[in-house]
């Protein structure tokens, strides 16, 4: 525990689904949900609008979809939040060498390392000034929480949502602790919530008085020790500025289930090539490869096989995930596939079992016809070609909501949805006005799938209405 609130917490407010609403202006002050829309999709993240129906990040969509009829349900563009998280964690750098990214909306930062703070006053005016920046450089808002550990500052970041800032004042701590839920606490979920309710514990408050002897005895030593530590805001954590990725992985779950033992291997080696793709977007090799299948009736293998050395060699994970699957029962249908790398390293050894280059330039990019639901299927390209790689003339070209497009005449826009061979497109763009709704057959020439625009910037010229 430090003796001055230094360590910052920040937490971006509902950040796919702002993004989406700061990019697409009709959205605004709307309810938007982002995530997987098949059947079996999960929601990634609800705005607040949709959260007073009940909505939140990992429910099934089809329940969100019962609770909240008119919302907005997109796909969502990770190349799009990948691009406001590098400008965001760029802020929090200027800070301080030492910022701990936890996700692409998410970080702790040493301000006493960066100099730029070394009491409550600086850190306050710190934290003010940081989301004043934020909001001018991508129109967004986070929550900032500061303190003298890092549990408190991410239990004053929550605290302070949506778009707030919260300071805790050393030696506060317990009073301000008290009243909140154990769930408040990490490490607490809902079974270990549950155990505790039915001793009588429900709050932060109870869980100190109950003492480390009684905490103990009902969780065990590792996580009674851990509790009690943390019901009196102790944590001495420091902010690691580096931390090493420990595995790549990838995987997709379907509609419907697989029961086709050829769909199954060709899924498989599909999701390789996008591990491999993300593998070296990381920079990093791999050398044990990792299949994980899970069947009609829930239950969830994993297989895996570690090379000889690492490899980003899409032949070589093609062939082990290959591999790993003739030694998996299918019989009975498959829901889910996932391909993973593990024991990454920084550097690759080229042609490790001596692959053809021909082998080798059969890496695909990453973009497949519809059939997953999960929310990483959100960067697909509508209208790519087939895992298979051969041309599908016939084949009439998918529209995902949300996705981004752009039109001859009308200019950039985004599919509201498609249907019986017709696409809706809203042309709009940051900064605009809500704007004009069209629809068109899906094949029409003028009109083709787009980059993201950057939510902040000089606005397209405006086009026919």
């Amino acid at each position: 525990m430090r003796a001055a609130p230094t360590i910052l917490h920040l937490d971006m407010d509902a950040f796919y689904a702002s993004v989406e609403q700061a990019s697409k202006p009709s959205l605004r002050g709307k309810a938007v949900i982002v995530g997987g829309l098949g059947p079996r999709g999960v929601v990634a993240t609800a705005s607040y609008e949709a959260r007073r129906f009940g909505v939140h990040s990992a429910m099934p969509m089809a329940q969100a979809r019962r609770l909240c009829p008119n919302g907005a349900y997109l796909v969502p563009r990770f190349t799009l939040y990948r691009s406001v998280s590098d400008v965001v964690m760029g802020l929090l750098r200027e800070l301080s060498p030492l910022v701990e990214p936890l996700s692409l909306d998410e970080a702790f930062v040493d301000l006493e390392a960066g100099g730029v703070a070394r009491d409550a006053e600086s850190a306050l005016a710190t934290g003010q000034r940081l989301r004043a920046d934020i909001l001018a450089a991508t129109g967004l808002s986070g929550s900032v929480g500061l303190a003298g550990s890092k549990m408190l500052a991410k239990v004053a970041s929550e605290e302070a949502k949506p778009n707030g800032l919260l300071l805790i004042e050393p030696g506060t701590e317990r009073e301000l602790l008290a009243p909140m839920s154990v769930r408040t606490l990490p490490g607490v979920g809902p079974a270990t919530g549950e155990h505790l309710r039915r001793a009588g514990i429900t709050t932060v408050g109870e869980l100190a008085e109950a003492g480390e002897d009684e905490l103990v005895r009902m969780v065990g030593r590792a996580h009674g020790v851990g509790l009690y530590r943390m019901a009196l805001g102790l944590d001495d954590r420091p902010v690691v500025a580096e931390r090493d990725a420990k595995s790549v992985s990838v995987e997709d779950t379907f509609d419907v289930d697989l029961h086709d033992r050829v769909r199954i291997r060709g899924e498989v080696q599909r999701l390789a090539d996008r591990c491999v793709q993300r593998l070296r977007g990381s920079g990093h090799s791999g050398r044990t490869i990792v299949l994980k299948v899970r069947r009609y009736d829930f239950s969830t293998l994993t297989r895996s096989e570690t090379l000889r050395g690492p490899t980003d060699d899409p032949a070589v994970v093609r062939e082990a995930a290959g591999r790993l699957l003739e030694a998996v029962d299918t019989t009975g249908g498959v829901r889910l596939l996932g391909v993973g790398v593990t024991g990454l390293a920084d550097y690759t050894q080229e042609d490790l079992f001596a692959q053809s280059l021909a082998a080798a330039g059969e890496w695909a990019a990453e973009g497949e016809p519809g059939g997953s639901t999960g929310a990483q299927e959100a960067e697909e390209t509508p209208g790519a070609p087939g895992a298979s790689g051969g041309p599908e003339p016939a084949r009439e070209r998918h529209w995902a909501a949300g996705s981004d497009v752009r039109h001859a005449v009308y200019g950039p826009g985004w599919v509201q949805g498609s249907g019986v061979g017709r696409v809706t497109v809203r042309f709009e763009q940051p900064g605009s006005q809500p704007g004009r709704v069209r629809t068109f057959l899906v094949d029409d020439p003028e009109l083709e799938p787009s980059d993201p625009l950057p939510l902040v910037g000089e606005p397209a010229p405006s086009r026919p209405a």
